[in-house]
């Protein structure tokens, strides 16, 4: 299966230094996963909120880049397969690490 939303791909700038909703609710991640169309931080599907993934459904933007540790990869909500990015995008940091205390 291919990915068919490879438009939705941005040159974006990450909108925080960590999970945008962990870092105002005091939550915590494992990972970051990044909007490749608005640019928006949310935390992975292993960490305790989920956020990229309801960041995803709330906006319908497909396409999120591995993060945090910089990983190169993409990934397709809609189609759930990996992608193909064109580049990787430069953290913004140093981020923060959060562990579960």
């Amino acid at each position: 299966m291919t990915c068919m939303h490879g438009d939705a791909i941005r040159l974006v700038t990450p909108g925080t230094k960590g999970c945008e909703e962990c870092l105002k609710s005091g939550g915590w991640w494992v990972h970051l996963r990044l909007c490749r169309t608005c640019g928006h931080v949310g935390c992975c599907d292993d960490s305790p909120s989920r956020h990229a993934t309801a960041h995803f459904r709330a906006t319908k933007h497909p396409i999120i880049e591995g993060y945090d540790p910089p990983e190169g990869w993409g990934w397709c909500f809609v189609d759930e397969v990996f992608v193909e990015l064109p580049d990787q995008t430069p953290q913004v940091g140093p981020i923060p690490k959060f562990v579960e205390g």
